[in-house]
């Protein structure tokens, strides 16, 4: 291997928490180093939002804490999130003349709507500050000696005092998250909670609704099952080819495994009660109508029940769809009743890593300092981003977090450095 080159800070990845971090920890007459193993930096930033970048999501930062994965995530992202706020973000590109613009769900774009735009500007600021970014790194194992780490890529090696891991998870591995980062924190001692996608569909076993494929349902309420209930969800929720998808079940999907029965509520479970009585009031008062023409005008439910859809769910029920309402039996009518306030479908897999905008588990955050994003395990590592055990809902909060923790770093790097 060729001689190594010394440096004050390496930064292993050149995303979002990696460019962002290095921006900011930067002080006159040192050296620092991102390594990226693609050919240009930033692959999944130029992809996040369809391309249109969600940087962030509007409010009051306090609330970003309740959409991550538990308060074990909030509680070690609070600093981080209160230190560099949505707020911050929004003007840290304003002062570099990209305004944003703000969708009425709250999400936050880039006025141009292009994430090559929001990589630009981070890049030209490396280059503004004397940061060599060097692509077609692939880093193949670091080691520590000598209180140095020693970065080994193919054919040439690199050695710095401090060193920060952002290399992302799993999700997306054309764009390079390969899990490599996981490896890496593994052979300096760290440990991983369990690895798995997030933020992605869940395909369903004997699926029914193929033919439905593109529908969409505002704000259902969906309940996982696991043996005993886990958690429920609002959101809003897609149909597809071979399951579900869209927000409600994208946010979920990080509780979800092969084997859960997820429950659809297209009534509220809450009006199970008053669904009863307004199936039997309508038997009493034109009992001659048929149950299709009546679940047509079905009170209560939740918005978007197409006639396809309750003829599907007439279907999986077991009734005909021309039934009259004075022939409708009380199996029947329980059947019926259970089916709109609770469908259950048993998820046979989840979409893999190919499909999942972010990756479930990672570096164990119990191991990292929550006010530096430094290890307590070995001084002067830092680990930022999606690297690490957090992960978020849609809608702006996993960049959000990147560019947070990649700053918390940089902070306690700076002062160090």
């Amino acid at each position: 291997m060729a001689k190594m080159g010394d440096y004050d800070l390496i930064i292993v990845g050149a995303g979002p928490s990696g460019l962002f971090c290095g921006i900011n920890s930067m002080k006159m007459g040192k050296k620092v180093l991102i390594l990226e193993k693609k050919d240009s930096p930033g692959h999944k930033l130029l992809i996040s939002g369809s391309g249109h970048c969600n940087l962030t999501h509007q409010g009051d930062i306090r609330d970003f804490l309740n959409h991550f994965g538990g308060p074990d995530q909030a509680r070690f992202l609070r600093p981080a999130l209160f230190g560099f706020t949505n707020n911050d973000l929004v003007s840290f590109f304003k002062d570099f003349g990209l305004e944003m613009i703000q969708e009425k769900e709250g999400k936050i774009f880039p006025e141009t709507l292009h994430a090559r735009d929001v990589l630009k500007i981070l890049i030209d600021q490396c280059r503004k500050n004397d940061i060599a970014i060097k692509c077609n790194r692939n880093v193949t194992a670091i080691d520590r000696d000598n209180g140095m780490f020693l970065v080994r890529c193919e054919g040439k090696g690199f050695r710095a005092r401090m060193l920060v891991i952002a290399t992302g998870g799993c999700s997306y591995p054309a764009t390079g998250s390969t899990g490599d980062g996981h490896r890496f924190a593994g052979s300096l001692g760290h440990h991983l909670a369990e690895i798995g996608p997030a933020l992605t569909n869940l395909i369903i076993k004997d699926y029914l609704f193929s033919d439905l494929a593109g529908l969409s349902i505002p704000d259902m309420k969906t309940s996982l099952y696991r043996r005993t209930k886990i958690n429920e969800h609002r959101g809003d929720i897609l149909f597809t080819h071979d399951g579900l998808s869209g927000p409600g079940i994208l946010d979920q999907s990080r509780s979800v495994r092969a084997g859960d029965i997820i429950k659809l509520s297209f009534v509220p479970v809450e009006q199970k009660a008053a669904l009863e009585k307004w199936l039997m009031d309508e038997s009493r008062r034109d009992g001659g109508k048929s149950i299709l023409s009546a679940l047509s005008d079905l009170p209560f439910s939740t918005s978007g029940l197409s006639i396809r859809l309750i003829k599907r769910i007439l279907e999986i029920s077991g009734i005909d769809f021309d039934l009259h309402l004075a022939q409708l039996t009380r199996e029947n009518r329980n059947r019926l009743i259970d089916n709109f306030t609770g469908l259950s479908l048993v998820v046979s897999d989840l979409g893999g890593f190919n499909t999942a905008m972010v990756t479930r588990g990672g570096v164990n955050t119990m191991e990292i300092n929550s006010k530096t994003m430094q290890s307590r395990l070995v001084e002067g590592l830092y680990l930022v981003g999606e690297v690490l055990d957090v992960d978020g809902d849609t809608g702006g909060y996993n960049l959000q977090a990147a560019f947070s923790t990649g700053m918390l770093a940089a902070r306690s790097i700076k002062a160090k450095i």
